[in-house]
């Protein structure tokens, strides 16, 4: 959520920011924020008003009672009750204000930081690194086999027993593809630690206070499974309930920056198009992943990013797959992040990329919401940054992995796994 005194103070540089976010009408947006604030800002003058003068005519009722002029003392109280009703209707109205202005402040996405580019669509969005292997893309024969195919083929995935069990979109993983599964979890999670993240292990579920706290709430709720009386959702990402973990705290300036790596399921509700392009793991209701988040101080947030970003990289050059980065434009970057370069590796059956990392930059949009903050080094409290990225979501890394080493003997799997797997080849 953006600071409201931000928003005040650089009204100009908010409506360009939320222009380049292709959000509607942002003069008029920025313009009915202020004019809430105004109001509420004017009832809280008056507020202060009515109590200052209520507080003095109290002490000016027992100054006449002291001196025995009950008669006096008794009109005077009298103005008192008079100013506690009004005091009462302008915390009323002033509470009305605060929390309009609270919604409206939901309902603003956060501005997108300066090399974001121009851009309405994923066509627009800008590619800034190709690694060696993208550069050289595989070529398999006219007999290549989709995931979808191999996955039948070596009977390690099981779309049918899902939809039995649960609908489309819950694949079961059988054999050596539950093996493979849990392989590059293992892997991801070792690779994390050796990185320097503390293991985290959350739970699934999250309350209405945690979705609002990163941003899924209001932006994502139709998006989200909602389970029932409770009101729990169902994670997105493991960024939910590991970001939470600091809701309403105040961190050490020596406890900086924390880093946190979780693996959990992710569920999704909006997996349910049609076409090649989602089938198989390429879209799924639920999947696996395992996700890094960081907490910084402002100024280091942007190196930080960065290293988030070269450790992804590193992730996928150990898997020998070939990847590209792209920087998300306005109009295709998350609600919430104020930086997004996506990952995406190349599917050489499917002949297309497919992502499987975001690493986001929130900057202070989310600790804004969370209240979570730090004591600089004059013992001023400051907002903290939060940024997270995939590392990484399995479904499409495990879809690249089997076309790209696909061979007419079985699929062969890259070296940097084989510890975990127990074989070498599928």
């Amino acid at each position: 959520m953006l600071q409201l005194s931000f928003i005040r103070e650089n009204k100009e540089l908010t409506i360009k920011g939320l222009r380049k976010k292709l959000v509607k009408n942002p003069e008029q947006v920025v313009d009915d924020l202020l004019a809430v604030d105004s109001k509420r800002r004017e009832t809280q003058s008056l507020l202060d008003g009515a109590l200052a003068k209520s507080n003095a005519i109290s002490k000016e009722v027992g100054n006449l009672m002291k001196a025995g002029k009950k008669d006096e003392a008794e009109a005077v109280r009298l103005e008192t009750l008079a100013l506690k009703g009004e005091a009462k209707d302008l915390t009323d109205l002033l509470a009305d204000y605060e929390a309009k202005m609270q919604e409206m402040l939901y309902q603003i996405p956060n501005l997108p930081h300066e090399s974001v580019p121009e851009g309405r669509t994923p066509e627009d969005n800008l590619l800034v690194f190709e690694s060696e292997r993208a550069k050289n893309l595989p070529e398999l024969g006219a007999d290549a086999l989709p995931q979808w195919e191999l996955i039948k083929k070596y009977d390690i995935i099981d779309f049918d027993l899902g939809i039995k069990i649960a609908g489309a979109g819950f694949p079961v993983y059988k054999g050596k593809g539950a093996r493979l599964q849990r392989a590059l979890v293992n892997f991801f999670l070792d690779e994390a630690q050796k990185a320097g993240y503390t293991e985290i292990q959350p739970p699934i579920l999250v309350n209405e206070a945690s979705g609002y706290g990163t941003g899924q709430l209001p932006d994502k709720e139709g998006q989200m499974y909602l389970v029932g009386e409770e009101k729990l959702y169902l994670i997105p990402t493991a960024e939910v309930p590991i970001t939470n973990l600091y809701r309403d705290v105040i961190l050490k300036a020596d406890e900086l920056p924390i880093r946190n790596v979780g693996f959990t399921p992710c569920f999704r509700r909006e997996a349910g198009s049609w076409g090649a392009h989602v089938r198989g793991l390429n879209r799924l209701h639920q999947f696996d992943k395992v996700e890094v988040v960081q907490i910084t101080k402002p100024e280091e947030s942007y190196k930080t990013h960065q290293i988030m970003c070269d450790y992804v990289a590193y992730l996928l050059e150990k898997l020998e797959l070939p990847f590209r980065i792209l920087r998300l434009c306005g109009g295709d970057i998350s609600f919430g992040a104020a930086l997004c370069n996506d990952f995406e590796v190349y599917s050489a059956a499917q002949k297309r990329w497919l992502e499987v990392s975001s690493v986001s930059n929130f900057e202070s949009f989310q600790t804004n919401r969370l209240k979570l903050r730090y004591k600089d080094e004059t013992g001023k409290m400051q907002l903290l940054h939060t940024l997270n990225g995939s590392a990484l979501a399995l479904p499409r890394i495990l879809a690249a992995l089997l076309e790209n080493n696909q061979t007419p003997t079985g699929i062969n799997l890259p070296k940097a796994i084989w510890e975990y797997t127990g074989f070498e080849k599928i």
